[in-house]
């Protein structure tokens, strides 16, 4: 639940707040779980769509790849990356977070959380076919954005 808040929020006390919030969802909720998918896909869920609330609360978006440059902090760094990833990771999650809200999900449960890809399916309510669409999209609009952001993305080797 941490990591995956962590993934969309990319900041570490809201992350815990929403991860303690999800606990005490899944808690005063547990009775009305129907068993319709499994536990573990209901929790994503519950985390995921506290994570979006969060963003919306925020609604700092970028719009343009000059805002993200000049207004956007990239300075995020995900306790899970090696520190010799850490550079190129601060701005991967800054260009995650512009992503569309569906691209944003399909890309941090299966590349930030690992999951399988039919899970993934299972977490969003969507097809297999779905999610490898969004993930194409995503990656492609990464490659994009980062391409354009990144000191040494326009660099060739």
């Amino acid at each position: 639940m941490y990591n995956t808040a962590l993934g969309y929020l990319q900041n570490v006390e809201e992350s815990e707040e929403i991860t303690q919030d999800v606990f005490l969802t899944v808690f005063n909720k547990a009775c009305s779980f129907k068993g319709n998918s499994k536990v573990s896909t209901w929790i994503y869920r519950i985390t995921i769509n506290k994570s979006l609330n969060q963003l919306e609360k925020r609604n700092r978006r970028p719009t343009s790849d000059r805002e993200l440059k000049e207004h956007y902090k990239i300075d995020f760094e995900h306790p899970g990356v090696l520190l010799e990833h850490k550079e190129k990771s601060k701005y991967l999650f800054a260009v995650i977070d512009t992503l569309a809200e569906k691209q944003k999900t399909a890309f941090i449960l299966s590349y930030v959380e690992n999951l399988p890809r039919q899970e993934v399916a299972d977490i969003m309510n969507t097809s297999l076919k779905s999610v490898e669409s969004l993930l194409q999209r995503a990656k492609s609009n990464l490659k994009k954005k980062l391409i354009s952001i990144y000191p040494e993305g326009n660099k060739k080797k």
